[in-house]
């Protein structure tokens, strides 16, 4: 994918800070190459620039991102050996420093809260930012999707090369989808929450995958062991967080594990095996959807990315709308129909992963509509079935509709299956990127 999204200074130099990848700083950083100061500073610098247009942004914090910057270049100096040092970084709203603690500890600078539907809005629809509704950086007359509709842009946009989001339906994945980036979703119980449902985890926006990779590394020392209880959004551990140092040493310890993650695949031989559902089984997509994100899975099994296979029988679903709906109603438990159609679905989906490893679907069943709003479709009608179950899923940049607008590809796992995820996307950024 090499076209340049519709924003301010879309084309940064080369050796600019915000066209480096968050991996791609942190060692000009450590090995003080750059200073997480200039960094920053020449992120805030663009934020400045090209925010007015985009609305990216609810707040910045540009006095204490030079500040924090500045501390991580002296914790640099010192001789600590920052796994994410002076990268900048994008948090979800207003209260999104409360979930990235990890991140800054590993030396990420948050430069600022990213935009979330504001009141009143459809949280299906945009973003709401400083200056207005947030556009999607390839065609501004339509939404980048959300609700992490501000990491989404800041990312695609170059802003930053690293965002935080959530997601309780598709929020990560279906901006990442209509955004061009990538969004990962980590799998139910993996990480702290505070999601009375359940429903709602952590989740990342780069542009690189090799980032959403770092991203886990650093959070996974709050990873917890996903149980069968994952699907229902139990917690298994105590989540707690490691200190800077033990962290450190957990990253540095599996960073060469992931070094070659966009080729461990090809020189192994060891393919793993995918399932294609353009539906479900139960949803209608657009058809130039659904052959652009076919045509991308296509090109991973004949680059051998993967390999696909077809299920004895149709793969098909329970709409999950009833039972997620439910969920979300305030005051609402689980009904009877909440529970037969999540039990029949988690059945499905392990007698799927008992033989095979991935399956794969469009992320958004639509192009991103305009800001007038979705209208009846629902943009979240592949995604929000794997909130039920508690799977993880990754959405990659899989090409273009006809409307110029980016069409992602939805990679889903089963549990515990975030690395896998991450080597498979890293050899998709291979074959189907840069993205």
């Amino acid at each position: 994918m090499t076209r340049t999204p519709d924003h301010p200074d879309a084309d940064p130099s080369p050796a600019a800070p915000t066209s480096l990848s968050a991996e791609e700083i942190a060692s000009a950083v450590r090995s003080r190459t750059l200073r997480a100061v200039d960094v920053v500073a020449e992120a805030l610098d663009r934020i400045e620039r090209a925010d007015p247009v985009l609305s990216a942004f609810i707040e910045v914090w540009a006095e204490d991102a030079l500040r924090r910057a500045g501390e991580v270049d002296a914790r640099v100096e010192a001789g600590e050996r920052l796994p994410l040092a002076g990268v900048p970084i994008g948090v979800k709203g207003r209260r999104g420093l409360g979930t990235a603690g990890p991140l800054l500890e590993a030396g990420c600078v948050a430069v600022g809260a990213t935009s979330v539907p504001g009141p009143g809005t459809v949280w299906q629809t945009w973003g709401l930012g400083r200056h207005g509704p947030t556009v999607n950086p390839w065609r501004h007359d339509r939404t980048p999707g959300g609700s992490s509709a501000g990491s989404a842009v800041a990312v695609a946009a170059g802003l930053v090369p690293l965002a935080t989001g959530n997601d309780g339906a598709g929020s990560v994945r279906i901006p990442a989808a209509w955004c061009g980036v990538v969004g990962l979703k980590v799998g139910n119980g993996r990480l702290p929450s505070s999601d009375r449902t359940g429903l709602m985890v952590p989740g990342v926006l780069t542009r690189r995958v090799g980032d959403a990779a770092a991203y886990w590394r650093v959070m996974s020392g709050n990873a917890t062991t996903a149980g069968p209880g994952a699907g229902s959004g139990s917690r298994t551990g105590s989540g707690s967080r490691t200190g800077s140092g033990s962290m450190s040493a957990s990253v540095t310890a599996s960073a060469s594990a992931s070094a070659s993650i966009s080729t461990s695949i090809s020189t192994s031989g060891d393919r793993p095996t995918a399932v294609w559902s353009p539906d479900l089984g139960f949803d209608s997509p657009d058809p130039d959807v659904v052959a652009v994100a076919h045509t991308a899975a296509l090109r991973l099994a004949e680059a051998g990315a993967l390999r696909l296979t077809r299920p004895r029988t149709p793969f098909r679903l329970h709409d999950p709308a009833p039972a997620w709906l439910a969920l979300r109603t305030p005051g609402a438990g689980p009904t009877p129909e909440v529970h037969r159609i999540r039990a029949a679905n988690d059945s499905r989906l392990a007698a799927l992963f008992s033989g095979t490893r991935l399956l794969l679907t469009p992320t958004a069943p639509t192009p991103p509509h305009g800001h007038e709003g979705p209208g009846e479709r629902y943009s979240t009608a592949l995604t929000w079935a794997f909130n039920l179950s508690g799977h993880p899923a990754i959405s990659i940049p899989a090409g273009f509709g006809p409307d110029g607008c980016p069409v992602g590809l939805q990679l889903v796992a089963a549990h515990g299956e975030e690395a896998l995820l991450l080597e498979v996307a890293g050899a998709a950024e291979g074959h189907l990127g840069p993205w």
